[in-house]
């Protein structure tokens, strides 16, 4: 299992309405608005990396009124 923080910017007054929809995609388990740089948090697991990509790039950045994502994969060093 891999799991990763997405950090994501929307356009301006989207942020609470972006995080509500991404809530709701099968392998999203928390999405947060939050202020500073970014303004939606995200925590996601899949099987593998290609799964995570796949996550990020079909559905979530699907999402209307996102204008950029970061995904941190998290590791355990």
């Amino acid at each position: 299992m891999v799991q990763a923080y997405i950090l994501i910017q929307t356009e301006v007054g989207k942020a609470a309405a972006v995080a509500r929809e991404i809530s709701g995609i099968p392998g999203v388990t928390q999405a947060e608005d939050v202020t500073g740089p970014y303004d939606v948090i995200v925590r996601a697991e899949a099987r593998n990396v290609d799964e995570l990509g796949k996550l990020v790039v079909a559905q979530i950045q699907a999402v209307n009124g996102i204008t950029r994502t970061l995904t941190c994969p998290i590791v355990h060093i």
